[in-house]
């Protein structure tokens, strides 16, 4: 039992641990990553952790690092899996810390697969993605009820780098309202132009989320025709998010950091007059 008086599962030698950080703010770690961090003997961690959660990790435990920046030399995913293996078969306790959540675009999948081959005990402990907990850092829900009942999440760029092969643009286009990418900052104006080309308005909102709920996190609010041009423009670097449709206007209204640095915000940013207050008075 750890000092908070919840019963946590033992974190045994040889095993590994794949858990999520959550999009940046430490106290966005769950109770299971915090306990990973004070027992693991090896701490694995990407590029995205917060080094505040790494000053979490126990005294004496090694800390490699095994992160991966689009055009930086980056280990190898194989060799990653790798060192998961060969630390948790000398005995070690293994936490494999990854940004977001393993199974959301973190290639958590792969590692324990991997894992799994080799014969190696694993837990996942998911975390808070970037797509939903940074939004909300932002003031964006994913979902409202005025605007969607569906989202859809995408991955900026393919195992090449690319703008993704294989992606039915016609269906993204027509289908959620609202969408959410994910490292699409290299590619924003062709993300913008396929959307547009399958069908998707040109003025249709649209918002970046740069280091999403860290101190250094910046909105910008656009158009999916002016996107790429307003990232350029105010130089904004990655990561980013880049989500597009009608939740985008809420941020008028719930942009709760900006209210604490004086923002005013408003109680009726989709217009829709008095119809919210009076269903929920």
């Amino acid at each position: 039992m750890d000092d908070h008086g919840l019963e946590m599962p033992v974190f045994e030698p040889g095993s590994v641990w794949l858990v999520g950080a959550g999009p940046g703010d430490p106290g966005l770690l769950s109770l299971y990553g915090l306990h990973a961090l004070r027992h693991a003997d090896c701490v694995v961690y990407d590029a995205l952790v917060d080094a505040r959660i790494l000053k979490l990790a126990r005294t004496g435990a090694s800390l490699w690092f095994a992160g991966k920046r689009g055009g930086k030399p980056s280990p190898k995913q194989r060799d990653i899996t790798l060192r998961l293996i060969d630390l948790a078969r000398n005995g070690k306790r293994v936490l494999r810390l990854k940004g977001g959540d393993p199974f959301v675009f973190g290639r958590g999948g792969e590692e324990a697969l991997g894992l799994a081959g080799a014969g190696i005990p694993f837990r996942i402990v998911p975390g808070i993605t970037s797509g939903i907990g940074g939004l909300a850092y932002a003031g964006i829900p994913v979902t409202h009820r005025d605007t969607n009942h569906a989202v859809t999440f995408i991955t900026g760029h393919g195992v090449t780098g690319d703008v993704p092969d294989g992606l039915d643009w016609q269906a993204l286009a027509n289908g959620a309202p609202t969408l959410v990418f994910y490292m699409a900052l290299k590619h924003l104006g062709r993300i913008a132009e396929l959307l547009m080309a399958a069908g998707r308005a040109s003025d249709t909102p649209a918002a970046l989320v740069v280091r999403a709920s860290t101190k250094d996190q910046q909105v910008v609010e656009t158009t999916l025709a002016r996107a790429a041009a307003d990232a350029e423009a105010s130089g904004i670097e990655p990561p980013a998010l880049f989500v597009v449709g009608e939740v985008v206007r809420l941020r008028a209204g719930l942009d709760w950091q900006g209210q604490a640095l004086g923002r005013i915000l408003d109680p009726d940013p989709l217009g829709l007059g008095n119809r919210q207050t009076a269903e929920t008075a």
